[in-house]
């Protein structure tokens, strides 16, 4: 049911899914539906945290598993690009959702822009001499920057991923870079 669901939320969003097509979809009566997820919205959520957690758990492992910094902006830069080129379509449901101004929504997007920026800001503050506040901010503008450019490039794919990866990782670390690794 939840890849269905999944699918339709996807290829629809929120207000254009109805609890008929992800029924019809999941190959299931609406009823049977009703007993898992009490509506849309709740369905619509669990759907939203299971994409949220596997991708800040994609970003914390790749910024995690190596201690040289430009592969770090790579890894962040690649993890966003190789989201939103999923067939899934799934980064609409995180990056362009239709229920962005629901309390919960926002809430849940806040907590993964705030985790995502403070798990990047961490390494940048050990690793550049950074005080705390200032390196959080520089997480969060790495990610926003990888975020942005890989759904700029997924409306208008006409860069090859690769180099469309390798040009927004470019500039990311030009930036970043300029800071020193360790302070004396």
């Amino acid at each position: 049911m939840l890849e269905a669901a999944h699918a339709v939320f996807s290829e629809r969003g929120y207000h254009g899914t109805a609890m008929d097509a992800i029924a019809e979809a999941a190959q299931v009566s609406k009823p049977v539906l009703y007993q898992h997820f009490p509506g849309k919205r709740e369905l619509y959520l669990a759907l939203l945290d299971s994409e949220l957690s596997a991708l800040e758990g994609r970003l914390v492992t790749a910024v995690s598993k190596t201690e040289d910094n430009r592969e770090r902006v790579n890894a962040t830069v690649r993890v966003f690009f190789e989201y939103v080129a999923q067939d899934s379509g799934a980064h609409r449901l995180i990056f362009a959702s239709d229920l962005g101004n629901d309390a919960d929504v926002s809430a849940r997007l806040h907590t993964f822009e705030e985790a995502v920026g403070r798990a990047i800001g961490t390494i940048i503050e050990a690793q550049a001499g950074l005080p705390a506040s200032a390196a959080e901010l520089l997480g969060h503008a790495l990610a926003g920057a990888a975020q942005t450019g890989a759904m700029r490039w997924a409306a208008a794919p006409e860069v090859p991923l690769e180099t469309a990866v390798e040009l927004v990782a470019r500039l990311a670390w030009r930036g970043i870079g300029q800071f020193p690794k360790d302070i004396a």
